[in-house]
């Protein structure tokens, strides 16, 4: 399966848990304890699994969807860490991927629309007087416009396809993560991916 197969595998079907890093602790100075990876890297050296101990007592994670998920939580601070982590596992277990807001294009709209029984028309607005000639008398008239704004904004597409392209890049480092590991016993991940700009 792929990469993005995986995850869902491991959070939406096995209801893997990320066990996320405890921040240092003042009191102790650095961390304590030991991570998940190595508790698995452990268990792996050991060929056995032991028993008791989960989240949700009396039901199983299967252990490559601990070690799908553990690799998840590795996620580096370049990456995003924690954060993209979190997002990566929530997409997952969704079986979502980020709305890259595909077919969006910039147009300029009215900023504020009034409806009436005889359809819809754009607000305007007084932006300054004229004074006309009408039918020999001079009349003071108001000029109008109609204020316009781009929906979506172009930075709003821009945002959403470097949200995107961060997943990507998270997803390539899970996928290469758990292909140089080796410690999945019964789940194969392939090397497909989904594409990288499918904006373009």
């Amino acid at each position: 399966m792929s990469a993005q197969q995986a995850l869902e595998w491991a959070f939406r079907v096995e209801h893997a848990q990320l066990e996320l890093p405890e921040p240092p602790d003042p009191e102790r100075g650095q961390g304590f304890g030991f991570g998940l990876e190595y508790v698995l890297m452990q268990r792996a050296a050991l060929g056995c699994k032991v028993d008791g101990g989960q989240y949700k007592m009396g039901s199983y994670i299967h252990e490559d969807a601990e070690v799908i998920a553990a690799t998840v939580a590795g996620m580096p601070d370049s990456l995003g860490g924690k954060r993209m982590a979190i997002r990566v596992a929530e997409l997952a277990r969704a079986g979502l991927t980020p709305d890259w807001m595909p077919g969006a294009v910039p147009r300029c709209v009215p900023v504020d629309i009034k409806r009436n029984r005889h359809g819809d028309r754009a607000v305007s607005v007084v932006v300054g007087t004229e004074r006309v000639l009408i039918k020999g008398k001079w009349r003071t008239i108001d000029v109008r416009a109609c204020p316009v704004t781009w929906r979506p904004y172009p930075e709003q597409i821009a945002s959403a396809r470097r949200g995107y392209e961060d997943w990507w890049a998270a997803l390539d480092w899970v996928r290469d993560g758990l292909l140089a590991g080796g410690m999945l016993r019964e789940v194969e991940v392939a090397e497909v991916m989904p594409k990288v700009r499918p904006w373009h």
